[in-house]
Parts: structure tokens; C-alpha cells; sequence
């Protein structure tokens, strides 16, 4: 087969999923990614004296070997490499390989802090599936549609953080525990939110007395983003969806065309 046919070809089989061959190519990753993340989580809960570690370990290197060949073939495919590589998903491609052969450079005792880092790094590689879960599409088009209302609500519980965190570090002072506004601040986080840690809390009647209010108001802030992107995804799903095939443009590596289209509507390369 000539090299651009063999290009062309595991080009389809890699960013497409009409295809058989694309569709167990996706299973086949997907399979990988899950099983990769687990043997991490394991790893962390091992210890290296254990019999399962070696196991642990080599499964490790050959699900990292996988997503390299697999990093490797998605460069040499596409049309524009670097491209690829400075995108979201080639980020991640590279972010889920990366850690691991850089542990071999650090054997070092000292350097056990970095290790540990980038082990902790290989989780990310979970990040792939995103490309797969075509209905995450719906939330983020109603994660965009609400952004300014959200942008809007959340500085208003900034301000009102701040507002009740100094009221509070007034009221309380540093003798029971509110030793200065940023920490008022996050007593205030903590309250307003429900979470209640209880680390730090008012002592004196007026501050118990303002600390009820945050409580109570914290029970409606809570509910008003999830109204706001409750609503647009409610509008979105009403509003008639196209068919979305899932060919990606050689070109931007971007997907979301209609299955008659015949140019990228992103970059106008053909497909």
C-alpha cells in the first residue's frame, strides 16, 4: 500500500467512527484508557514490596507504550502535526505518556516528590475519553449560553464572601478564632456554601445571629446556577438537532459536521 493510502487509511480508522474498523478502534482505546487509570489507582494503594507490584509496574509501561504508538500515529496522520499537538486532546495524548517515561530520568531517591507528581499525572489520561462522550456536547452549549449569568452570580457571591467574612472578623476578632479577614473569608466560604467544617465558628450571640443568615442564604445561592443551566439545557434540547457525523477535518482536527457536509465550516479544508 503506498504511504499516503496507509496515511489515509489509518487516519479513518483513528479519528473516525463510521467505520468498522473506527468503531473498534474507539472500544479498544476506551477499554485501554478505564484499564490504565485503574492499575494507577492500584499502584497508589500497592506497596513496592508487594508481589503486585512488578505486575502493577510492567502494566503500567505496556498501557504507556500503547498510548505512545498510539500519540505517534495520530502526528503522523493528520495534516498539520503541530497543530494537533498544541490542540486540547493533543495535550492530553501527550500528558498521558509523558509521566511515566519521565519517571525513568528521575530513579533518584531524592527527586521521590516529583515522582510522585508525575505518577499522580497519569490520571489525566482519563481526559481521553472526553472525545468520546458525543452528549457532552448539549452541556457545554449550555455551559457557554449561561456563562455571563454565571460570571454575573459568582461575583456577587464574591462580594458577599468578602462582605460577611469582614462583618464577622469585626463581630468575632482574633479571640475566638478569626484571626484575620482572609480567614473570615473562608469561614464564610465554608458557611455559605453548606460545607461546615466547623474548624472555625462564631462564639458571640451576634455572630451566631450572622452566621444563621449565611447559612439560610446559602441554601437559595446554591440552587440559582443549577436553575440557570437546568434552563438553557432545557432550551437547547428543544431546539432541533442536526445529524453530527463524526468526521474530523484533516486540516483543525475539528468534528460537529453535518453528515452531507463537504468542507470544514471551521477552517473550509475539505474532507
Amino acid at each position: 500500500m503506498p504511504a499516503s493510502s496507509l496515511r489515509l487509511k489509518t487516519y479513518e480508522i483513528i479519528f473516525e467512527a463510521e467505520t468498522p474498523a473506527g468503531r473498534a478502534f474507539d472500544i479498544a482505546l476506551i477499554a485501554s484508557i478505564i484499564c490504565s487509570v485503574a492499575v494507577v489507582m492500584l499502584d497508589s494503594a500497592t506497596h513496592p514490596s508487594s508481589p503486585y507490584a512488578p505486575v502493577l509496574r510492567w502494566a503500567e509501561f505496556l498501557f504507556t507504550g500503547l498510548f505512545t504508538v498510539e500519540y505517534a500515529l495520530r502526528l503522523w496522520c493528520v495534516k498539520h502535526p503541530v497543530r494537533y499537538a498544541r490542540s486540547f486532546f493533543g495535550i492530553v495524548d501527550l500528558l498521558s505518556v509523558l509521566p511515566t517515561w519521565l519517571v525513568l530520568a528521575f530513579p533518584a531517591v531524592q527527586f521521590f516528590a516529583v515522582l510522585r507528581m508525575l505518577r499522580v499525572l497519569r490520571v489525566f489520561r482519563v481526559l481521553k475519553l472526553v472525545q468520546y462522550v458525543h452528549e457532552g456536547t448539549l452541556i457545554m452549549k449550555a455551559l457557554r449560553a449561561s456563562s455571563k449569568r454565571i460570571t454575573v452570580f459568582f461575583f456577587w457571591v464574591v462580594t458577599l464572601v468578602i462582605l460577611f467574612g469582614a462583618l464577622m472578623y469585626v463581630i468575632e476578632g482574633e479571640k475566638n478564632g478569626f484571626t484575620s479577614i482572609p480567614r473570615a473569608v473562608y469561614w464564610a466560604v465554608v458557611t455559605l456554601t453548606t460545607v461546615g467544617y466547623g474548624d472555625i465558628s462564631p462564639k458571640t450571640p451576634l455572630g451566631q445571629c450572622l452566621a444563621s443568615i449565611v447559612m439560610i442564604l446559602g441554601y437559595s445561592i446554591i440552587a440559582v446556577p443549577t436553575g440557570i443551566i437546568t434552563m438553557e439545557m432545557a432550551r437547547t434540547t428543544q431546539v432541533p438537532q442536526k445529524d453530527i457525523s463524526t468526521e474530523v477535518c484533516p486540516s483543525c482536527n475539528r468534528e460537529g459536521h453535518d453528515t452531507d457536509a463537504v468542507h470544514c465550516k471551521f477552517c473550509g479544508e475539505k474532507l
